[in-house]
Protein backbone atom coordinates (compact mmCIF):
# COMPACT_ATOMS: atom_id res chain seq x y z
CA UNK A 1 0.00 0.00 0.00
CA UNK A 2 1.28 3.66 -0.88
CA UNK A 3 1.27 5.62 2.09
CA UNK A 4 0.03 9.04 1.42
CA UNK A 5 -0.31 12.26 3.73
CA UNK A 6 -4.18 12.53 4.01
CA UNK A 7 -6.07 15.30 5.41
CA UNK A 8 -9.14 14.18 6.99
CA UNK A 9 -11.97 16.89 8.03
CA UNK A 10 -13.13 16.40 11.33
CA UNK A 11 -16.42 17.59 12.79
CA UNK A 12 -16.61 16.27 16.27
CA UNK A 13 -18.65 13.60 15.38
CA UNK A 14 -18.27 9.50 15.59
CA UNK A 15 -17.99 8.85 11.61
CA UNK A 16 -15.04 11.20 10.91
CA UNK A 17 -13.47 9.78 14.04
CA UNK A 18 -13.29 6.16 13.02
CA UNK A 19 -12.73 7.53 9.14
CA UNK A 20 -9.08 9.44 10.65
CA UNK A 21 -8.60 6.01 12.89
CA UNK A 22 -8.97 3.79 9.89
CA UNK A 23 -6.87 5.77 7.97
CA UNK A 24 -3.82 5.92 10.31
CA UNK A 25 -4.55 1.62 10.48
CA UNK A 26 -4.11 1.74 6.80
CA UNK A 27 -0.66 3.06 7.74
CA UNK A 28 -1.50 6.94 5.97
CA UNK A 29 -0.20 10.33 7.90
CA UNK A 30 -3.18 12.15 8.99
CA UNK A 31 -4.07 15.44 9.61
CA UNK A 32 -6.96 16.55 11.14
CA UNK A 33 -8.75 19.88 9.92
CA UNK A 34 -12.04 21.40 11.62
CA UNK A 35 -14.29 23.28 8.76
CA UNK A 36 -16.97 26.42 10.58
CA UNK A 37 -19.06 26.95 7.99
CA UNK A 38 -21.52 29.16 9.76
CA UNK A 39 -20.16 31.90 12.27
CA UNK A 40 -22.14 32.18 15.49
CA UNK A 41 -24.91 34.45 15.74
CA UNK A 42 -26.68 36.32 18.43
CA UNK A 43 -28.45 33.25 19.86
CA UNK A 44 -25.84 31.18 19.84
CA UNK A 45 -26.61 28.15 17.88
CA UNK A 46 -24.38 26.14 15.51
CA UNK A 47 -21.93 25.40 18.42
CA UNK A 48 -19.25 25.20 16.42
CA UNK A 49 -16.72 26.24 19.51
CA UNK A 50 -18.02 22.45 21.24
CA UNK A 51 -17.88 20.65 18.18
CA UNK A 52 -14.19 21.60 17.85
CA UNK A 53 -13.70 20.54 20.86
CA UNK A 54 -14.84 17.17 20.36
CA UNK A 55 -12.53 16.90 17.17
CA UNK A 56 -9.54 18.18 19.57
CA UNK A 57 -9.92 15.39 21.98
CA UNK A 58 -10.56 12.65 19.44
CA UNK A 59 -6.65 13.78 16.80
CA UNK A 60 -5.47 14.11 20.96
CA UNK A 61 -5.83 10.35 21.60
CA UNK A 62 -5.10 9.33 17.76
CA UNK A 63 -2.47 11.52 18.28
CA UNK A 64 -2.47 13.37 14.58
CA UNK A 65 -2.27 17.37 14.59
CA UNK A 66 -5.89 19.63 14.05
CA UNK A 67 -6.19 22.66 11.78
CA UNK A 68 -9.21 24.94 11.54
CA UNK A 69 -10.16 27.18 9.23
CA UNK A 70 -12.86 29.33 8.51
CA UNK A 71 -15.32 28.87 5.48
CA UNK A 72 -18.22 31.13 6.74
CA UNK A 73 -17.79 33.38 4.62
CA UNK A 74 -17.60 31.07 1.43
CA UNK A 75 -20.43 29.18 2.78
CA UNK A 76 -22.29 32.31 2.61
CA UNK A 77 -21.52 33.39 -0.71
CA UNK A 78 -21.69 30.07 -2.17
CA UNK A 79 -24.42 28.47 -0.56
CA UNK A 80 -26.68 29.94 1.83
CA UNK A 81 -27.17 32.94 -1.06
CA UNK A 82 -28.78 30.06 -3.17
CA UNK A 83 -30.63 28.34 -0.08
CA UNK A 84 -32.30 31.54 -0.07
CA UNK A 85 -33.06 32.56 -3.47
CA UNK A 86 -34.67 29.43 -3.86
CA UNK A 87 -37.40 29.99 -1.16
CA UNK A 88 -37.79 33.48 -2.82
CA UNK A 89 -38.66 31.82 -6.16
CA UNK A 90 -41.16 29.08 -4.31
CA UNK A 91 -38.87 26.07 -4.39
CA UNK A 92 -37.38 23.77 -2.09
CA UNK A 93 -33.60 24.07 -1.88
CA UNK A 94 -31.18 21.39 -0.41
CA UNK A 95 -28.04 23.32 1.10
CA UNK A 96 -26.30 19.73 1.74
CA UNK A 97 -25.65 18.85 -1.73
CA UNK A 98 -24.27 22.64 -2.75
CA UNK A 99 -22.21 22.57 0.64
CA UNK A 100 -20.45 19.40 -0.35
CA UNK A 101 -19.32 20.78 -3.83
CA UNK A 102 -18.45 24.19 -2.99
CA UNK A 103 -17.13 23.47 0.89
CA UNK A 104 -16.15 20.32 1.69
CA UNK A 105 -14.74 19.17 -1.66
CA UNK A 106 -14.22 22.63 -3.21
CA UNK A 107 -12.92 25.16 -0.44
CA UNK A 108 -11.37 22.37 1.93
CA UNK A 109 -9.98 20.35 -1.04
CA UNK A 110 -7.95 23.69 -2.40
CA UNK A 111 -6.45 24.49 1.47
CA UNK A 112 -5.77 20.51 1.90
CA UNK A 113 -3.23 20.34 -0.90
CA UNK A 114 -1.58 24.28 0.62
CA UNK A 115 -1.22 22.47 3.27
CA UNK A 116 0.36 19.40 1.49
CA UNK A 117 -1.96 17.03 1.32
CA UNK A 118 -1.64 14.17 -1.61
CA UNK A 119 -5.95 13.42 -0.89
CA UNK A 120 -8.46 14.70 1.32
CA UNK A 121 -11.13 11.87 3.54
CA UNK A 122 -14.47 12.58 5.09
CA UNK A 123 -16.36 11.02 7.60
CA UNK A 124 -19.34 10.22 4.64
CA UNK A 125 -20.95 6.67 4.05
CA UNK A 126 -19.85 6.37 0.46
CA UNK A 127 -17.11 4.85 -1.95
CA UNK A 128 -14.65 5.66 -4.77
CA UNK A 129 -12.42 3.59 -6.23
CA UNK A 130 -9.73 6.47 -7.25
CA UNK A 131 -10.66 6.79 -10.96
CA UNK A 132 -13.45 9.57 -9.64
CA UNK A 133 -16.06 7.52 -9.64
CA UNK A 134 -19.07 7.50 -7.09
CA UNK A 135 -20.18 4.82 -5.72
CA UNK A 136 -22.86 3.69 -2.51
CA UNK A 137 -21.86 2.70 0.21
CA UNK A 138 -22.21 -0.74 2.29
CA UNK A 139 -24.53 0.69 4.55
CA UNK A 140 -27.90 1.31 2.56
CA UNK A 141 -29.50 3.28 5.38
CA UNK A 142 -26.71 5.49 5.38
CA UNK A 143 -25.29 5.58 2.20
CA UNK A 144 -24.72 9.69 1.24
CA UNK A 145 -23.87 9.60 -2.52
CA UNK A 146 -27.62 11.57 -3.20
CA UNK A 147 -25.69 14.54 -1.53
CA UNK A 148 -22.55 14.08 -3.14
CA UNK A 149 -23.47 13.51 -6.75
CA UNK A 150 -23.08 16.87 -7.69
CA UNK A 151 -18.75 16.71 -6.83
CA UNK A 152 -16.59 17.16 -9.28
CA UNK A 153 -14.80 13.85 -10.60
CA UNK A 154 -11.57 15.96 -9.85
CA UNK A 155 -12.74 16.04 -6.53
CA UNK A 156 -13.53 12.99 -6.42
CA UNK A 157 -10.13 11.53 -7.96
CA UNK A 158 -8.34 13.34 -4.77
CA UNK A 159 -11.37 12.09 -2.49
CA UNK A 160 -11.18 9.07 0.19
CA UNK A 161 -14.22 7.41 1.85
CA UNK A 162 -12.94 5.25 4.58
CA UNK A 163 -16.55 4.31 5.86
CA UNK A 164 -17.67 2.91 2.84
CA UNK A 165 -17.25 -0.80 3.62
CA UNK A 166 -19.09 0.03 7.20
CA UNK A 167 -22.23 -0.35 8.54
CA UNK A 168 -23.54 2.48 11.34
CA UNK A 169 -23.24 0.06 13.95
CA UNK A 170 -20.03 -1.18 12.96
CA UNK A 171 -18.65 2.69 13.22
CA UNK A 172 -19.87 3.02 16.83
CA UNK A 173 -18.42 -0.47 18.13
CA UNK A 174 -15.03 0.63 16.68
CA UNK A 175 -15.16 3.83 17.98
CA UNK A 176 -15.93 2.29 21.53
CA UNK A 177 -13.65 -0.26 21.51
CA UNK A 178 -10.81 2.25 20.60
CA UNK A 179 -11.62 4.65 23.51
CA UNK A 180 -13.27 7.45 21.73
CA UNK A 181 -15.29 9.82 23.58
CA UNK A 182 -17.86 10.65 21.18
CA UNK A 183 -18.70 6.76 20.33
CA UNK A 184 -22.32 7.45 21.31
CA UNK A 185 -22.47 11.36 20.51
CA UNK A 186 -26.38 11.71 18.51
CA UNK A 187 -25.81 12.00 14.63
CA UNK A 188 -25.88 15.68 13.56
CA UNK A 189 -29.42 16.14 11.59
CA UNK A 190 -30.96 19.14 9.50
CA UNK A 191 -28.56 22.34 8.37
CA UNK A 192 -25.88 23.84 10.62
CA UNK A 193 -26.98 27.38 10.15
CA UNK A 194 -29.90 26.72 11.52
CA UNK A 195 -29.32 24.49 14.79
CA UNK A 196 -32.19 23.18 17.44
CA UNK A 197 -34.63 25.68 16.73
CA UNK A 198 -37.40 25.66 14.77
CA UNK A 199 -37.11 26.38 10.91
CA UNK A 200 -39.75 28.39 9.89
CA UNK A 201 -38.33 30.99 12.64
CA UNK A 202 -34.89 30.85 11.42
CA UNK A 203 -36.47 31.34 7.88
CA UNK A 204 -38.83 34.34 8.79
CA UNK A 205 -35.24 36.37 9.49
CA UNK A 206 -34.22 36.54 5.99
CA UNK A 207 -37.11 36.18 4.17
CA UNK A 208 -40.21 38.32 5.59
CA UNK A 209 -43.41 36.16 5.87
CA UNK A 210 -46.52 36.88 3.10
CA UNK A 211 -49.56 35.48 4.47
CA UNK A 212 -51.80 33.95 1.45
CA UNK A 213 -54.35 31.87 0.83
CA UNK A 214 -55.39 27.85 1.43
CA UNK A 215 -57.14 26.57 -1.41
CA UNK A 216 -58.61 23.04 -2.24
CA UNK A 217 -58.08 21.52 -6.02
CA UNK A 218 -61.29 22.98 -6.92
CA UNK A 219 -60.56 26.70 -5.44
CA UNK A 220 -62.62 26.36 -2.23
CA UNK A 221 -60.88 29.21 -0.18
CA UNK A 222 -59.71 26.45 3.08
CA UNK A 223 -58.05 29.06 5.40
CA UNK A 224 -54.37 31.37 5.28
CA UNK A 225 -51.28 30.22 5.36
CA UNK A 226 -48.31 31.92 7.17
CA UNK A 227 -45.71 32.11 4.10
CA UNK A 228 -44.88 29.78 1.40
CA UNK A 229 -41.44 29.25 2.68
CA UNK A 230 -42.88 27.49 5.43
CA UNK A 231 -44.28 24.42 3.85
CA UNK A 232 -43.04 21.51 1.41
CA UNK A 233 -45.22 19.67 -1.39
CA UNK A 234 -46.14 16.65 0.57
CA UNK A 235 -46.41 18.21 4.18
CA UNK A 236 -49.19 17.83 6.54
CA UNK A 237 -47.93 18.88 9.53
CA UNK A 238 -48.34 22.59 10.16
CA UNK A 239 -51.42 23.74 8.07
CA UNK A 240 -54.45 24.41 10.52
CA UNK A 241 -56.83 22.91 8.29
CA UNK A 242 -59.77 20.59 10.04
CA UNK A 243 -63.34 20.69 10.49
CA UNK A 244 -64.41 22.14 7.46
CA UNK A 245 -68.12 22.27 6.86
CA UNK A 246 -68.60 20.10 3.59
CA UNK A 247 -64.96 18.24 3.58
CA UNK A 248 -64.95 14.71 3.78
CA UNK A 249 -62.92 13.94 7.68
CA UNK A 250 -59.49 13.65 6.17
CA UNK A 251 -55.81 14.73 6.65
CA UNK A 252 -54.73 17.63 4.31
CA UNK A 253 -51.67 17.75 2.45
CA UNK A 254 -49.47 20.30 0.25
CA UNK A 255 -50.25 19.58 -3.08
CA UNK A 256 -48.66 22.84 -4.62
CA UNK A 257 -47.71 26.47 -4.26
CA UNK A 258 -48.42 29.26 -6.91
CA UNK A 259 -45.96 32.31 -5.93
CA UNK A 260 -47.59 34.49 -8.39
CA UNK A 261 -50.97 34.12 -6.60
CA UNK A 262 -49.36 33.67 -3.40
CA UNK A 263 -51.65 30.21 -2.84
CA UNK A 264 -50.87 27.21 -1.18
CA UNK A 265 -52.85 24.21 -2.46
CA UNK A 266 -54.19 21.59 -0.58
CA UNK A 267 -55.49 18.13 -1.19
CA UNK A 268 -56.81 15.22 1.18
CA UNK A 269 -55.28 12.21 1.17
CA UNK A 270 -51.74 10.74 1.39
CA UNK A 271 -52.17 9.16 -2.12
CA UNK A 272 -54.39 12.13 -3.97
CA UNK A 273 -53.48 11.94 -7.42
CA UNK A 274 -52.40 15.32 -7.33
CA UNK A 275 -49.14 14.10 -5.39
CA UNK A 276 -48.62 11.44 -7.87
CA UNK A 277 -46.78 11.86 -10.60
CA UNK A 278 -44.22 10.24 -13.31
CA UNK A 279 -42.70 13.06 -14.99
CA UNK A 280 -40.13 15.68 -13.64
CA UNK A 281 -37.81 18.54 -15.62
CA UNK A 282 -34.66 18.74 -14.24
CA UNK A 283 -31.98 21.38 -14.58
CA UNK A 284 -28.59 22.17 -14.30
CA UNK A 285 -27.32 18.52 -15.14
CA UNK A 286 -23.90 17.25 -13.36
CA UNK A 287 -22.77 13.65 -14.87
CA UNK A 288 -20.10 12.42 -12.70
CA UNK A 289 -17.95 10.87 -15.51
CA UNK A 290 -19.60 11.56 -18.79
CA UNK A 291 -23.10 11.94 -19.78
CA UNK A 292 -24.74 9.06 -21.45
CA UNK A 293 -23.95 8.59 -25.20
CA UNK A 294 -27.38 6.91 -25.82
CA UNK A 295 -30.65 7.99 -25.26
CA UNK A 296 -33.02 7.30 -23.69
CA UNK A 297 -30.98 6.13 -20.51
CA UNK A 298 -32.68 3.56 -17.96
CA UNK A 299 -31.30 3.58 -14.41
CA UNK A 300 -32.66 4.26 -11.50
CA UNK A 301 -33.52 7.41 -9.77
CA UNK A 302 -34.24 8.83 -6.18
CA UNK A 303 -35.61 12.31 -5.48
CA UNK A 304 -35.08 12.24 -1.91
CA UNK A 305 -31.81 10.59 0.25
CA UNK A 306 -33.05 7.34 1.59
CA UNK A 307 -35.32 6.67 -1.04
CA UNK A 308 -35.65 3.43 -2.21
CA UNK A 309 -34.86 3.36 -6.32
CA UNK A 310 -37.13 3.59 -8.77
CA UNK A 311 -36.76 2.51 -12.40
CA UNK A 312 -37.00 5.88 -14.79
CA UNK A 313 -36.11 7.01 -18.60
CA UNK A 314 -33.99 9.75 -18.92
CA UNK A 315 -34.21 12.12 -22.38
CA UNK A 316 -31.93 15.12 -22.78
CA UNK A 317 -34.36 18.41 -23.65
CA UNK A 318 -33.37 21.78 -25.04
CA UNK A 319 -30.94 24.30 -23.24
CA UNK A 320 -29.66 21.58 -21.54
CA UNK A 321 -32.28 19.64 -19.31
CA UNK A 322 -33.58 16.37 -18.75
CA UNK A 323 -37.03 14.99 -19.04
CA UNK A 324 -37.39 11.72 -16.40
CA UNK A 325 -40.32 9.57 -17.11
CA UNK A 326 -40.63 7.24 -13.86
CA UNK A 327 -42.00 3.63 -14.15
CA UNK A 328 -44.43 4.26 -11.43
CA UNK A 329 -45.98 7.66 -10.39
CA UNK A 330 -43.74 9.08 -7.32
CA UNK A 331 -45.55 10.65 -4.84
CA UNK A 332 -44.25 14.62 -3.70
CA UNK A 333 -41.48 15.08 -6.31
CA UNK A 334 -40.28 18.79 -5.02
CA UNK A 335 -39.18 21.81 -7.53
CA UNK A 336 -35.62 22.73 -5.77
CA UNK A 337 -34.49 19.22 -4.97
CA UNK A 338 -32.64 17.03 -6.68
CA UNK A 339 -33.00 14.02 -8.91
CA UNK A 340 -30.11 11.45 -8.93
CA UNK A 341 -29.42 9.00 -11.00
CA UNK A 342 -27.95 4.97 -10.46
CA UNK A 343 -26.52 2.03 -12.65
CA UNK A 344 -26.56 -0.23 -10.03
CA UNK A 345 -24.15 0.55 -7.38
CA UNK A 346 -22.14 3.47 -9.26
CA UNK A 347 -23.80 7.04 -8.93
CA UNK A 348 -23.99 8.45 -12.35
CA UNK A 349 -24.36 12.23 -11.20
CA UNK A 350 -28.00 14.20 -10.88
CA UNK A 351 -30.32 17.66 -11.58
CA UNK A 352 -32.31 19.92 -9.94
CA UNK A 353 -36.06 20.00 -9.99
CA UNK A 354 -37.36 22.60 -12.11
CA UNK A 355 -41.02 21.39 -12.80
CA UNK A 356 -43.42 17.99 -12.40
CA UNK A 357 -46.30 16.68 -13.41
CA UNK A 358 -48.02 16.15 -17.12
CA UNK A 359 -48.64 12.73 -16.49
CA UNK A 360 -51.49 11.24 -18.76
CA UNK A 361 -54.89 11.09 -17.66
CA UNK A 362 -53.45 12.75 -14.37
CA UNK A 363 -56.33 14.69 -11.72
CA UNK A 364 -54.11 17.22 -10.22
CA UNK A 365 -54.00 21.18 -9.33
CA UNK A 366 -53.04 23.82 -11.95
CA UNK A 367 -50.13 24.75 -10.25
CA UNK A 368 -49.00 21.74 -8.77
CA UNK A 369 -45.95 22.78 -11.05
CA UNK A 370 -43.79 25.50 -10.53
CA UNK A 371 -45.13 28.51 -10.89
CA UNK A 372 -48.13 26.39 -12.31
CA UNK A 373 -46.78 25.79 -15.70
CA UNK A 374 -47.50 21.36 -16.40
CA UNK A 375 -44.86 19.63 -18.48
CA UNK A 376 -46.53 18.25 -21.79
CA UNK A 377 -48.24 14.53 -21.68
Amino acid sequence: MQRRNIIIGMSGGVDSSVAALRLLEAGHAVQGLFMQNWAEDEEGYCQAAEDFQDARAVCEILGIPLHRVDFSREYRERVFAAFLDGYRRGVTPNPDVLCNREIKFGSFLAHARRLGAEAIATGHYARSDGSGRLLRAADTGKDQTYFLHAVPREALRHAVFPLGDLLKSEVRAIAKANGLPNHDRKDSTGICFIGERPFADFLGRYLPDRHGDIVGPDGTLLGRHQGLSRYTLGQRQGLGIGGIQGQADAPWYVAGKDPGRNTLLVVQGHDHPALLHRRLLAVDPHWICNAPDAWPLRCTARTRHRQPDRPCAVMPGPDGTLEVLFDAPQRALTPGQFVVFYDGPLCLGGATIERVGGDPGASRPEATARHGAPLSA
